[in-house]
């Protein structure tokens, strides 16, 4: 069994009240996740997959009001259900998209707990009309990042521990822990983090094995695409197939002109929207000024690709020879895109929105992200010439931006010149995006109006 990090959120739904709703992806873990929690959690886990069964997608779909709904479940789960000690999870909600409606009322009711999951190709997209706010939690699941891929090959965590240590304190990696996770992240390179093709590798250690399945869930995706858009299947797919060679150019851009230079934008603008909304690819939008918020300079029309998943990226590009030229770190081999695309998945899955920098005159910086409440540079170096990066150094002296730390990831050791701090590529995993205190409170004084403050 994976060690997932969404463990914590689902014991977070366990002691609270509301239902929640799981998407993401295809293949990233949903359902097993799910179960091994329900089965685990609850003394009664009740489980219906609305695709595999025709007739609890049929149950639920006849619903037509409130009344129904325990009749329904008394034809589907029989006499298993317990008041106060049952969980029920709908798989493939997307499925029964009006059920989605009476949660509000189930919550009110309190009688069972409920968890929904559902691809982000059928929930996203669905025809929903609605969710209950205030009576559902909605958590988007992601591959898993580095982090649960040491996990998985028990790594001890007093070793990942010394790792976030030093990254705090920015102190060098003790050399044989840091080349040991260097070969580890190369390894998550060509493995990526689908739980089906992680766990493959961790009981067989056959990359050949690993390979089949990546290449089975790219299909997947593929047919996904031609059931979910029958109007715009042929550019999607044009777009998703596009994906390595556009990520090998010079820029890393995404230029329409290689589909078809003849078409403006807008005619692929819902193609590149229906993958962003889908989680297949995550796109790294131009962000024009190097200011807080990122979004507000940013121009959709100007992006970067990645797919989400670069296990995923390297077997639709790489053969096996390829593969293992990378394990042994063969510097002939341009894996720059490689790189950033494993920087940009494992900064989606902290949920960072992402954002790159291109000036005329100033240069390009890989991606730019809201960090500890300012905007932090980060770019990526595949090769021995890390130090090299022009933009960095413009933007530090462009007195406007007010950028006091960036960030560079290759494969040194932790340095610190200045303001530049050179970090092994596998430190990616430390940044971490600050949630919300929780208990934070606000009282404005507005005793010069002679309202007291409460």
């Amino acid at each position: 069994m994976l060690k997932r990090k969404i463990e914590e959120q689902l014991i977070e739904f366990k002691n609270g009240r509301k239902s929640l709703l799981v998407t993401g992806s295809r293949q990233v873990g949903k359902t097993h996740s799910i179960e091994e929690f329900g089965k685990s959690n609850f003394e009664s886990f009740l489980s219906v997959n609305l695709i595999k069964d025709k007739n609890a997608r049929n149950y639920l779909n006849s619903i037509k009001s409130f009344d129904d709904i325990y009749l329904t479940f008394s034809l589907l789960f029989k006499d298993k259900l317990i008041e106060g000690k049952s969980l029920i999870f709908f798989d493939e909600i997307q499925e029964a998209p009006d059920f989605i409606s009476y949660i509000k009322f189930l919550v009110q009711d309190g009688r069972y707990r409920y968890i929904l999951s559902g691809s982000l190709l059928g929930v996203a997209l669905g025809p929903f009309r609605s969710y209950p706010v205030g009576y559902m939690d909605i958590i988007e699941m992601y591959p898993l990042d580095f982090e649960e891929f040491l996990w998985a090959n028990n790594i001890p965590a007093s070793i990942i521990d010394s790792v976030f240590e030093s990254f705090k304190k920015k102190k060098e990696v003790p050399p044989s822990i840091h080349d040991a996770l260097l070969r580890l992240f190369r390894l998550y390179l060509i493995i990526g983090g689908m739980p089906e093709a992680v766990w493959e590798y961790v009981n067989s250690n056959n990359l050949y094995k690993v390979n089949q399945i990546q290449k089975q869930i790219v299909r997947q995706y593929k047919e996904d695409i031609s059931k979910y858009d029958k109007s715009n299947k042929l550019r999607i797919n044009e777009i998703y197939n596009r994906l390595p060679a556009e990520l090998n150019s010079k820029n890393k851009r995404f230029v329409l002109k290689n589909l078809n230079e003849h078409r403006q934008f807008n005619v692929y603008e819902d193609s590149f929207i229906w993958l962003k909304n889908a989680g297949v690819a995550y796109p790294v939008y131009v962000a024009n000024e190097i200011k807080i918020p990122l979004l507000l300079s940013s121009k959709t029309t100007l992006f970067k690709l990645f797919p989400n998943d670069v296990g995923l990226l390297m077997s639709m590009v790489a053969d096996g020879g390829l593969q293992l030229k990378l394990l042994n770190d063969e510097i002939s081999i341009n894996y720059g895109a490689i790189y950033e695309s494993a920087v940009a998945e494992e900064l989606k899955c902290h949920g960072f929105n992402l954002f790159y920098y291109n000036h005329k005159t100033k240069g390009e910086v890989d991606f730019l992200i809201e960090y500890d409440e300012k905007v932090i540079p980060i770019e990526v170096k595949a090769g021995k010439d890390y130090k090299r990066h022009r933009a960095l150094s413009n933007i530090f002296n462009t007195t406007e931006y007010d950028i006091t730390d960036a960030y560079v990831l290759s494969a040194s050791n932790v340095i610190v010149e200045e303001n530049i701090t050179y970090l092994p590529i596998y430190m990616v995993m430390c940044f971490k995006k600050k949630d919300l205190d929780k208990k934070l409170h606000y009282s404005i004084d507005l005793s010069s109006l002679g309202i007291p403050t409460s």
